[in-house]
């Protein structure tokens, strides 16, 4: 039986494209997927996380779990804006992070969930690594730019080592992009990590 990846919160489908082609059953489980869908070995599920439940036979074959919960209301590049956007919404960020927790522990398996610096390491726990998207450009060149991203993980995974190649750093990719589109842009996983970070833990994806 093919192992199976299963991706919670993710629109773009990026993060699973190592898995995919390594011949993973991937599934991306995210609100804003237009229907349901699958393009070769990624599925994609329109799903709500908070009632969303895998099958049976995905638990059985489950092998690696990430998330990547809406930080929107926890980052703290944010802060100076919290205080206005009050409790509702500070409590719905957390609901979310919390289902992805709960996922991860239950699935019993490699896992990770990706955040910016955020007010959960007060809520809840310090991350177990962090990182910037240009420490993994051997193996993604393009991903030349700063982010510092925090990983909350368990069940055995193993954080990739840094292979950095790039002779210029880009600071402003993030704070520049268009801000109908930054959330996504600031959402989507580092390439160059998630290829690293399959390398470490289940070894080379298939060309």
């Amino acid at each position: 039986m093919k192992p199976v990846a299963i991706f919670l919160f993710e629109l773009s489908g990026k993060s699973a494209e190592p898995f995919a082609a390594a011949g993973w059953d991937c599934y991306c489980v995210d609100i804003a997927h237009p229907g349901n869908r699958s393009e070769g070995n990624i599925h994609y599920v329109k799903a709500d996380a908070r009632s969303w439940k895998p099958t049976k036979d995905m638990v059985l074959r489950c092998r690696f779990f990430a998330a990547f919960p809406p930080c929107d209301h926890l980052a703290v590049s944010g802060a100076r804006w919290f205080k206005g956007k009050g409790l509702r919404c500070l409590s719905g960020s957390i609901e979310l992070f919390s289902v992805a927790a709960e996922w991860a522990e239950f699935f019993e398996a490699p896992y990770l969930i990706e955040n910016p610096v955020s007010t959960i390491s007060t809520y809840w726990r310090k991350p177990d690594h962090t990182f910037d998207p240009w420490q993994y450009t051997g193996y993604a060149a393009n991903d030349n730019y700063s982010k510092k991203t925090c990983l909350w993980t368990g069940g055995g995974f193993v954080m990739p080592e840094p292979c950095p190649t790039c002779n210029t750093i880009d600071t402003r990719r993030i704070v520049d992009a268009a801000k109908t589109d930054r959330a996504n842009v600031r959402s989507v996983t580092a390439t160059g990590f998630i290829r690293a970070a399959f390398e470490a833990n289940f070894g080379k994806a298939a060309a």
